[in-house]
């Protein structure tokens, strides 16, 4: 059997030989190769590191080889995605399939559903969108109130779905749907898939905080969709969806490794725009004390994970530590972004002045939008329910 070590030099040899020098350069926004039928890339080099990993099935490199993935160990996952973040390797293809959708399938669906779907997300085929929250069910979830009526083979979906991330831009949209209106609200949910070109269907963007259009509300207007579609058996949508949301925190607790970052680190940063004083430190005490502080709680998040990690792999998981994470990774983040807009001052108050530098907008753009990570996969108020309740099984 191959070595862990022999093992790690043959994936660094293979990166080093297969991904063009213009993907090993930081994460830049518009430059993210996304999944779908409308996918572009914005030059050769994306394209063909695109097309190499997948054809190594590396874009889903632990999902099984017979749905194209790399079949590949949580170890020996872990390992390739060390390599490339060593090397400076870009994602390859970027998609809510790929995060939380296809894991979600893998789990819970038929393998009729598998062979049809799991394939294309390896390929980035088919681009993929959330429906979960409503106007009047964010955080109270199981209040959904879109509906889709039995009608023998196929049901019709009406209803509206709120934050739906890139709708516009996707292919498909998992959704909860009630099926059962007469059932207590967390019964009577079924887990639909619907094809966005299905007559019916609108995407609506919303302008952001930011100034971005990355989230739209999403229409359902008598959308017919076949029964081959629901995932679980119906009525019973929401263990499909926890499951789901599982995957989803997960993906949010490491959402910093795949995202465009600041030019430079937070300690270079610091240092360019306040400067040290003649015994060599940052020349302002409180900020010097505030980045301490983060590069603590950052380095204890990264332990965690690490750790996290070494329990999937021993089979013995503490299931309050997974919870935990979701939570305390896109808090800290925000403190962060918090911290760098004190670091840099009246730099840090525009995205529009074209006296700013594009770093400089991009970051307080980067600060408006990251507010919505303690929303997203379950606000940070309803997760520390979950964690007081789950994990330290106190009265809620």
């Amino acid at each position: 059997m191959e070595t862990t070590k022999q093992f790690r030099l043959d994936i660094r040899n293979w990166l080093i030989a297969n991904c063009p020098e213009s993907q090993r350069q930081p994460i830049i926004k518009d430059q993210q190769i996304w999944a779908g039928r409308r996918r572009t890339f914005y030059c050769g080099d994306a394209k063909l590191w695109f097309e190499r990993m997948r054809d190594q099935g590396w874009t889903a490199p632990s999902w099984p080889t017979q749905y194209g993935g790399g079949g590949m160990s949580l170890e020996q996952a872990k390992i390739l995605n060390q390599e490339m973040k060593a090397l400076g390797c870009r994602p390859a293809l970027y998609d809510i399939g790929l995060w939380m959708f296809g894991p979600t399938l893998l789990e819970y669906g038929t393998e009729e559903q598998k062979q049809e779907h799991i394939p294309k997300i390896v390929r980035g085929e088919i681009r993929w969108a959330q429906g979960y929250s409503e106007p009047s069910a964010g955080s109270d979830l199981a209040s959904i109130k879109t509906r889709a009526e039995d009608k023998g083979n196929h049901f019709i979906v009406n209803g509206t779905k709120m934050w739906t991330t890139q709708g516009d831009k996707s292919d498909w949209i998992f959704s909860l749907v009630r099926t059962d209106h007469q059932a207590p609200k967390q019964q009577g949910i079924s887990f639909l898939l619907i094809d966005m070109a299905t007559e019916g269907v609108v995407a609506r963007p919303m302008e952001l905080i930011n100034g971005d259009h990355e989230f739209c509300q999403t229409f359902f207007d008598d959308v017919k969709v076949p029964k081959s579609n629901l995932v679980g058996n119906i009525n019973e949508g929401w263990s499909v969806a926890k499951a789901l949301l599982k995957y989803e925190r997960n993906m949010m607790s490491i959402m910093s490794s795949i995202v465009e970052k600041e030019e430079g680190d937070i300690v270079a940063i610091a240092k360019r725009y306040i400067g040290l004083d003649s015994s060599g430190k940052l020349a302002n005490n409180g900020l010097r004390a505030q980045l301490s502080e983060h590069l603590m709680r950052a380095q204890g998040d990264a332990l965690s994970a690490l750790r996290l990690y070494q329990q999937h792999k021993s089979g013995v998981v503490d299931r309050g530590l997974g919870l935990t994470m979701k939570y305390l990774s896109t808090s800290e983040q925000q403190h962060k972004d918090e911290l760098l807009l004190a670091i840099m001052g009246n730099r840090g108050l525009s995205w529009h002045d074209q006296t700013f530098s594009i770093s400089e907008k991009k970051t307080v753009k980067n600060w408006a939008y990251n507010k919505a990570h303690t929303i997203a996969g379950g606000t940070s108020e309803i997760q520390l329910n979950i964690i007081a309740n789950k994990a330290l099984q106190l009265p809620v």
